[in-house]
């Protein structure tokens, strides 16, 4: 019988040597590039290199890398990995860091099961950091993927593998100016940079590859405008996603490209006002705004206001509905006399049962018309901190606002005092405003996110964001909830806070249970006709304007007919300067058939 063969004694895996570097591990690959741990012997270290994957065509193209390469490496970030070789063997370039800077994202992963929303976001942050900073500097990346992320155990990370991936063909005619096609071949890297980051959240947060596919720069090639698939984040994630970070994560990846994050930066600083939000505990979106406020006040007083305050009388022949008529013309002067009367120290001198207050006329009866100069005094003059641009983007808006006032006056039923349903009016655009002042760039984005685009094929328009997601994808933090939060800062109550939050447009109009759902519903209204007439292009104002009345027909009476000439009224008590109206709408024929 012949005895069994004894097994071969296991041989060692042959060492794969690139120059003097042993290859140990793959780290990552992609058709841009490829990762490795490898063992530097004549360094004593471990170090991660960067290869590209396609090798430079000739002589001229290699000194071309390696230039860019070179130049990557000498930014200086803490969000960027730093460089210790960029070096070339056997006609491929590559660049080594050093291995103790950190794991790749895939391993830091696979070690840290199901992290929470708020760690992956911060993640990305330092990501986009370092990445803005390098855009900002004039270098791409070019090939961003999971294992170019580098994270240590204090929970810093870098991106590395910056400038490795071979550039592509640059856009464009190929009579292109060199100069111009550079800056354009800069311009597209950066977007795809942007895209890859975005896909990169999106991953982490559905804790899967997106479209299955592990490279990012293959999934940017079958998305718009290249290819037809959609990216959005599913409903079906390892943790919950709130809503505002959703918003952030699918508005990168838009199908539309206009409606995508056009820099680093943009996107940084959504991540950050989510996470600041977030941060709170109770997603209260006042956190954005804190520091704003404490600086430069809710809103800058219209120029003048202050002389005409200075020289109220504080004598008897001055009435104070006159006064209040004064007042009611600076939104600002307005906003902060209801914050001072409602204050808790304020109100803890009222008689009680009183309510809030939501006239002018008694805050001025309440504070006197030294309180009245201290309010004015308080804010800071036209027009802020802002530019020449963005007090115009302001001004416009305060217009808006206003003329909704004067609409809202006009649909409010008999019975209802007119300033009050002013001030509701205008207090339902508080977020707005404030977004406006503080934020004129990112109000200017959640404009534009807003508008439809021509469809390419010359059919129906594609829809714009709503304002909600937009300001989500813009803030990460909806604009209206600022305003809520900021009225709760002031000390306004739950009825009030009730009245100054509109209608769903999505949802129907009940009728209304009690006084403060009243008015609610006649300032919303206001603010949806003013709306449509100023956001909307002509040809679809009309039709607009007939469906809000229809929507508030039953509950305020309302017709077509009805909500056109309040526009109209307002619209001409604004031009001439003429005092708020004293009378509501009469009930029409028309709006009262149409309320049957």
């Amino acid at each position: 019988m012949v005895a069994p063969a004894t097994p071969a004694a296991a041989r060692p895996h042959p060492i794969r040597a690139f120059g003097r570097y042993e290859l140990r591990q793959l780290l990552g690959k992609s058709a841009g590039t490829t990762a490795w741990l490898a063992f530097d012997p004549r360094l004593g270290q471990d170090v991660m290199l960067t290869i590209p994957r396609v090798q430079p065509a000739d002589a001229g193209a290699l000194e071309l890398r390696l230039r860019e390469m070179k130049q990557a490496a000498r930014l200086n970030h803490p969000n960027l990995a730093h460089v210790i070789e960029v070096g070339v063997q056997d006609h491929w370039p590559f660049l080594a860091v050093d291995r103790a800077l950190g794991v790749t994202l895939p391993e830091w992963l696979a070690s840290h099961p199901r992290p929470a929303p708020m760690e992956l976001a911060g993640l990305l942050c330092q990501v986009l950091a370092g990445l803005a900073f390098a855009h900002e500097a004039g270098t791409p990346h070019r090939d961003i993927q999971p294992y170019q992320v580098l994270i240590n155990e204090q929970g810093q990370v870098r991106l590395t593998g910056l400038a490795a991936a071979e550039p592509g063909r640059p856009a464009g005619p190929a009579d292109t100016p060199a100069e111009t096609g550079t800056l354009r071949a800069q311009r597209d890297a950066a977007q795809r940079d942007l895209l890859a980051c975005g896909l990169l959240l999106h991953q982490l947060l559905a804790g899967a590859p997106v479209l299955d596919e592990p490279d990012l720069g293959a999934v940017i090639a079958r998305m718009a405008p290249q290819g037809r698939d959609l990216v959005r984040l599913p409903w079906s994630t390892p943790q919950p996603v709130p809503e505002g970070l959703r918003a952030i994560a699918n508005r990168c990846t838009a199908s539309q490209e206009r409606q995508r994050y056009h820099s680093a930066r943009t996107l940084l600083r959504a991540l950050e006002g989510w996470r600041e939000v977030e941060g709170q505990g109770n997603g209260d979106p006042l956190a954005l705004l804190l520091d704003r406020l404490r600086s430069v006040g809710h809103l800058p007083a219209l120029p003048g206001i202050g002389q005409r305050v200075g020289k109220l009388s504080s004598s008897d022949s001055q009435r104070t509905d006159e006064i209040a008529e004064l007042l009611l013309q600076d939104i600002a002067l307005s906003f902060e006399l209801l914050r001072t009367v409602n204050s808790a120290q304020v109100r803890g001198t009222q008689i009680g049962g009183n309510g809030p207050v939501l006239t002018l006329r008694r805050a001025v009866s309440l504070i006197g018309v030294d309180g009245v100069r201290s309010a004015a005094n308080a804010l800071r003059p036209w027009p802020g901190p802002l530019g020449e641009a963005g007090a115009a983007a302001l001004n416009r808006s305060m217009a808006c606002v206003r003329l909704a006032g004067h609409v809202a006056q006009a649909l409010r039923p008999p019975g209802y005092d007119g300033e009050v349903v002013y001030l509701v009016a205008l207090m339902q655009n508080l977020g707005r405003l404030l977004v406006q002042y503080h934020f004129p760039e990112e109000a200017e984005q959640i404009r534009q996110l807003m508008q439809p685009a021509p469809a390419p094929s010359g059919g129906a328009d594609l829809p714009g964001m709503s304002e909600e997601a937009a300001s989500f994808a813009v803030l990460g933090a909806d604009t209206e909830a600022l305003g809520a939060a900021v009225a709760r800062h002031w000390g306004l109550g739950e009825e009030v806070q009730h009245m100054i939050r509109r209608l769903s447009v999505g949802k129907p109009v009940r009728m209304p249970d009690s006084d403060a759902d009243v008015l609610r519903v006649a300032a919303s209204a206001a603010n949806e006709a003013v709306d449509a007439m100023t956001r909307l292009p002509a040809p679809k104002i009309g039709p607009a304007i007939v469906q809000v009345a229809q929507r508030y027909a039953r509950v305020l009476h309302l017709s077509p007919k009805d909500l056109q000439e309040a526009l109209q009224g307002a619209r001409a008590s604004l031009q001439t300067g003429a005092p708020l109206a004293a009378a509501p709408r009469t009930l029409s024929p028309d709006a009262a058939t149409t309320a049957d």
